[in-house]
């Protein structure tokens, strides 16, 4: 290991990691960042291996690094986050962690090892709170795919609503669903508190993973075993200190769920202070009051975590942003009438049937689809084919086309096989 060297190897380690499912704009801060984080040779083995998710073997292939070393360090890089190392049931699989969801969340989750906390929050609150880098390059063309989407606090939907719920929209569903639950530190909330801007009283444990990541987390020493009922609890804390609950943006096989407040979250400022409202997914529901209960007090928009209602200045009942709105149920939450309920949107919202549409579709949206299709960064072979395929991809007529209702599902159907 070692042939690249200095600012040269982290600026490929950059533009590596910009080619996965998030973007990650290149500056002073990122290179300070990745510097903090990896190793020269860790950097160097990732800057070779494939884009996609790999066996040892393949990574020796790939990258024709000797197979010790490779594991050696693929260990390393696991046990901080940077990769991911997926068990199928016969052998561990790795692929490179991108930047959300994945190196942000899983350094500022550690517990294991030499902990530079403050200084990695300082970077880290310094390049995602930066509008025009991470927040521009991934929300400001319109990109409707991501990671995260709202889940309904359940009580707050109409009963006439009530048993159309899905299961997959349900926090509650979703724990009863899952064989292994961990809890562990919000990375938002703990960024937040180093960087001195955490002013909220919430708890740091709260991030809620489920089944293979709840196991990947808790090998690692980011996430500690609970039980059904403290995940439970954990829930019922969060709904009465009013959070908001997003969960895995898939329908099948939800890995976590989020409890997010205004003051800490990165996703819910992204909306709230920057606009970008297709930061998070929202429910299938909106906010409808009761004009004949409303005591216009502004409880509801005192709650609102992304400033999606507002009262009139001379006075009236709260008015709803539906574009903004996160669907969440927070503000019937503190509504005193309850004139306040969520009912169904006209449109149900697009969901991806599980992470490999997710990632799929993501990849897409961010014109990095090629990467995962063509994923040996060491052919150039498949370097042509990448310039090809992902040119062609980012034509709006194709990516509009591939990510309509029409053409979507026979789309992922061809790559599932």
């Amino acid at each position: 290991m070692g042939h690249l060297v200095g600012k040269d190897l982290y600026r490929r380690l950059g533009r590596k990691i910009d080619n996965l499912t998030a973007r990650v704009p290149w500056n002073e801060t990122l290179y300070f960042i990745l510097k903090e984080l990896y190793t020269s040779d860790e950097a160097e083995l990732v800057v070779k291996m494939p884009y996609g998710l790999s066996s040892l073997e393949k990574i020796r292939k790939v990258t024709g690094l000797p197979g010790g070393d490779i594991e050696r360090l693929l260990t390393q890089l696991a046990e901080k986050g940077l990769v991911f190392d997926a068990w199928t049931g016969e052998e561990y699989r790795y692929t490179i962690s991108p930047l959300v969801i994945g190196i942000f969340e899983f350094t500022m989750m550690r517990t294991r090892g030499k902990l530079n906390y403050r200084e990695w929050a300082r970077l880290f609150h310094e390049y995602l709170q930066d509008r025009t880098t991470y927040f521009e390059a991934n929300w400001g063309k319109g990109q409707t795919i991501s990671p995260l989407r709202t889940l309904p606090h359940e009580e707050t939907v109409g009963d006439g609503d009530y048993v159309e719920i899905l299961d997959y929209e349900k926090a509650a569903a979703i724990v009863d669903r899952a064989d292994k639950m961990a809890i562990g530190i919000c990375a938002c909330r703990h960024e937040k508190l180093h960087a001195g801007q955490k002013s909220c009283q919430v708890p740091l444990e709260t991030c809620s993973s489920f089944d293979a990541a709840a196991e990947m987390l808790i090998r690692h020493g980011m996430a500690k075993e609970v039980s059904r009922e403290e995940m439970r609890d954990n829930l019922n804390r969060s709904r009465e200190l009013g959070l908001v609950f997003c969960a895995d943006n898939v329908r099948r096989n939800i890995t976590f769920i989020c409890h997010c407040c205004s003051c800490c979250c990165n996703v819910l400022l992204g909306v709230s202070r920057f606009g970008y409202t297709n930061m998070v997914v929202s429910s299938n529901y909106l906010p409808h009051i009761d004009e004949n209960e409303c005591i216009e007090c502004g409880e509801c928009a005192d709650a609102c975590p992304v400033d999606a209602i507002s009262i009139p200045e001379k006075g009236g009942r709260p008015v709803v942003d539906q574009e903004r709105c996160l669907g969440c149920g927070v503000c019937a939450l503190r509504c005193q009438t309850e004139s306040l309920k969520l009912k169904k949107r006209a449109r149900v919202v697009f969901c991806p049937e599980d992470t490999f549409e997710r990632v799929i579709l993501q990849s897409l949206d961010q014109g990095t689809l090629q990467n995962l299709l063509f994923d040996n960064p060491n052919s150039t072979a498949q370097d042509f084919l990448r310039g090809l395929f992902g040119g062609f991809l980012k034509l709006p007529p194709v990516k509009k086309a591939l990510m309509g209702d029409r053409l979507r599902s026979r789309f992922l159907n061809l790559l599932r096989r």
